[in-house]
């Protein structure tokens, strides 16, 4: 597979949905959609990582295609609200690299 830049993402996603008459779900509903897919991730971390193995008739599922759950469900609520995920990506970072750019030890200074 190709890399694809967010907005191709983005686009991929509005592309797939726009074939359908229902469109995106209202701003709840996605939320409560995240939030579902939230605790399938949750539940797959802790089997993979806590004490709680999975039992015998669960579906096998990774962290991996939960995680792609997570992004596809992000994907369509910022494009329902017309939210450029890479430009909220990139303001998040320049909030990192100035608010936060002595919060933590970096590599080069433990080496010191």
């Amino acid at each position: 597979m190709s890399e694809k830049t967010m907005q191709e993402m983005q686009q991929e996603v509005d592309k797939y949905i726009s074939q359908f008459k229902e469109g995106y779900f209202s701003p709840l509903a996605m939320l409560a959609r995240m939030t579902e897919e939230l605790g399938e991730l949750s539940r797959e971390i802790n089997h993979y990582y806590g004490e709680k193995p999975k039992k015998s008739t669960e579906k096998e599922n990774t962290v991996e295609e939960e995680l792609g759950d997570m992004l596809f469900v992000m994907i369509c609520f910022a494009n329902s609200l017309n939210i450029d995920l890479q430009e909220a990506h990139d303001r998040v970072m320049e909030k990192f690299q100035t608010r936060d750019k002595d919060r933590w030890t970096r590599i080069e200074e433990e080496e010191e």
